[in-house]
């Protein structure tokens, strides 16, 4: 990034009233002796959500976590948000980018696989998935993704409507696994398979399926037939005439 590039800061020393997205803003000049960097706070600030979630992310605490003021830290994001922009994008570089070689089935499965994975990982992120994504390994993931549909014959809204069905459902898969593995979240769901048992004759349907009790399948063949689903579905006619 040339000097021109770079933004002076704000009279008070603070950018954090500079609106928009972190990923349309150009990044101020830090000052010389400055030995912060944008990547140091984003790898902070990772570690701090997978200790404590986005409700223990502040500014302050990632100041103190990186041994500066928080003034400083102002030199190189502007508000918490662009934190967790930052953040959320750095943790799609880790997942894999398959060669693009094989059946465009197989590409989705690889991709979606290693998403809901890299989720899991860091069980905060779901929850911040609906931010604008307009990161550099969001965005070449996204590519890979539509691109690998488009091998597939999908285009206009038969390839958006199944984006949006893929990206919904391994969001939503991780979000509800890594919230159901919290402890507390286990003992709510025992509490709600004796709330169904004891009321058999109001949710018949509920407790012959063993609703909320021990599937059959585990998690993450429940994922991979979910994906299955999706893509045996986006295949049948009824999605073709949505074009």
């Amino acid at each position: 990034m040339s000097a021109s590039e770079f933004r002076q800061p704000t009279t008070s020393g603070r950018s954090s009233q500079r609106a928009g997205s972190v990923w349309l803003r150009t990044q101020e000049r830090p000052p010389r002796r400055d030995r912060l960097t944008r990547e140091r706070i984003v790898e902070a600030a990772v570690a701090l959500l997978d200790e404590d979630g986005v409700g223990g992310l502040t500014m302050r605490r990632l100041a103190d976590r990186l041994a500066v003021t928080p003034t400083a830290l102002y030199w190189h994001v502007a508000t918490k948000d662009d934190v967790l922009d930052l953040a959320v994008d750095e943790i799609f570089a880790d997942v894999p980018l398959p060669p693009a070689a094989g059946e465009w089935q197989d590409d989705v499965r690889a991709l979606t696989r290693q998403w809901r994975t890299v989720m899991l990982r860091h069980p905060w992120a779901p929850g911040l998935i609906g931010r604008p994504m307009l990161g550099p390994n969001v965005l070449a993931r996204t590519e890979f993704l539509q691109s690998a549909l488009v091998r597939g014959d999908f285009t206009g809204t038969r390839l958006a409507v199944t984006v949006r069905l893929i990206a919904n459902y391994v969001i939503g898969a991780a979000l509800t696994e890594a919230t159901w593995r919290q402890s507390a979240a286990s003992e709510a769901r025992a509490q709600a398979r004796h709330q169904i048992a004891a009321n058999a004759a109001a949710y018949p349907t509920l407790v012959a399926s063993g609703y909320l009790g021990d599937a059959e399948c585990t998690d993450d063949e429940l994922f991979e037939r979910g994906i299955e689903a999706i893509l045996a579905t986006s295949s049948d006619s009824g999605v073709r005439r949505t074009q």
